[in-house]
């Protein structure tokens, strides 16, 4: 996972990014309060300046002569979002009637390390502190109620667009919270499938924080499961959730990562660094290596894995290497899914899933198929797969051995 260090409290160095892990127990025992008596509580200038740009986006409000929604028959449980790759505890056919699934989320504005060798950092901007943003799950005919703070310690104004939901685009313009604000947005999951959610408070600042780790996704599943093109029902025995993130890092004269003291300050060098539509970084999760190594994701032999992937800027081309995508959902739940996929789509701007039954262990390497991206930006993955190996589907027959011409 990224290592997240200085919330806010120390000035910034490459010195400071190296030392970040004692930096993070600091600021836990200082709490939010310090950065709040150091910098004003006001939204940046920008903020303004982009709601000016791009006008639709500024805040709407819910007509008031609407007739309160019908929530007879409705249940509500509430649903523990945790942090990626991982997925809240969920069921895959829905039992009962339809729920009202309670969730909070928070904005949080933290400062991560994007590669350790390099000392790349951003001030992530997240939901629930964690790039991407946390799955959220639940069935077509639900209710998603969402319960969004953004913390007084805050710089920046925050909100967030579903995808998945229908009006007030997404939910933005609906759900402006400033720094010590909270809202209240409820939405019904009327179409099956996985969809992004990300923050667009407006003009220029709509990119900044989606480039900056603001995005994540929503799974809505059938009410009956995921099903192949005959009907047969479809079961996984875990979710693995990766999040594709384009950073676009500014460097100074002598190529060196920039670094800066809090959230915001560096808008000006990242809307100039964003105009290139050159990625410095193309991570999973956050961070280079987020997902590999000691943090790669676990699986046995004879287990699905539902893989979920969101792409909320830019176009990428999973792949998994040694395996394939045996069931791929590239739009709705209610389409057949593809099938026997070596590689599928996800378009930028949205989330797809794809379905695999692992047959051989070892080390699997996910990742973009944009092999640069892959190999040089950091957009890999790896599973890590326990059992026994079967000669059947792969033999070395003869080991690597001199021969002579």
């Amino acid at each position: 996972m990224p290592k997240f260090i200085n919330p806010g409290l120390t000035k910034t160095s490459r010195r400071n990014v190296l030392r970040g892990t004692m930096l993070v127990g600091a600021a836990a025992m200082a709490g939010a309060s310090a950065t709040a008596a150091r910098r004003p509580q006001q939204p940046l200038k920008a903020d303004a300046i982009s709601r000016n740009l791009h006008k639709a986006a500024a805040t709407q409000v819910a007509d008031s002569t609407a007739k309160p929604a019908d929530l007879s028959g409705y249940t509500r449980v509430k649903q523990e979002l945790v942090a990626p790759p991982f997925a809240p505890r969920h069921e895959q056919i829905a039992t009962g009637g339809p729920k009202i699934i309670e969730i909070t989320m928070v904005t949080e504005e933290r400062l991560i390390v994007v590669d350790e060798d390099t000392g790349a950092s951003v001030w992530a901007l997240t939901y629930n502190g964690s790039v991407p943003g946390p799955l959220i799950i639940c069935h077509e005919g639900d209710m998603v109620e969402l319960t969004l703070r953004n913390p007084a310690a805050s710089m920046m104004e925050h909100n967030i667009d579903f995808h998945a939901s229908t009006g007030a685009l997404g939910g933005g313009g609906l759900t402006h919270v400033y720094p010590g604000e909270e809202c209240v947005l409820r939405w019904k999951a009327t179409k099956p499938g996985c969809f992004t959610y990300h923050c667009a408070p407006g003009g220029a600042m709509i990119p900044y924080h989606v480039a900056h780790g603001m995005n994540g996704a929503v799974m809505v599943l059938p009410r009956d499961g995921l099903k192949d093109a005959q009907g047969n029902p479809l079961r996984y025995d875990s979710i693995a959730y990766i999040g594709e993130q384009d950073y676009y890092l500014p460097t100074d004269e002598n190529g060196d990562y920039k670094t800066y003291g809090a959230a915001g300050d560096d808008y000006a060098d990242s809307l100039e660094a964003m105009r290139s539509l050159v990625p410095t970084h193309q991570v999973f999760n956050g961070a280079v290596g987020a997902l590999t190594g000691e943090r790669a994701l676990k699986a046995k032999v004879g287990e699905t894995v539902l893989m979920i992937h969101n792409s909320c800027n830019v176009d990428s081309r999973p792949h998994l290497i040694g395996g394939h995508g045996n069931y791929v959902w590239e739009s709705s739940f209610t389409d057949a899914p593809l099938t026997g996929m070596e590689t599928w789509f996800v378009r930028g701007g949205s989330a797809a899933a794809a379905m695999y039954t692992f047959e051989q262990p070892g080390v699997y390497a996910y990742v973009n198929h944009n092999l640069i991206i892959g190999a040089m930006l950091g957009g890999t993955a790896h599973f890590v797969v326990e059992g026994d190996w079967d000669n059947t589907l792969m033999e070395q027959v003869v080991e690597p051995r001199p021969f002579e011409s």
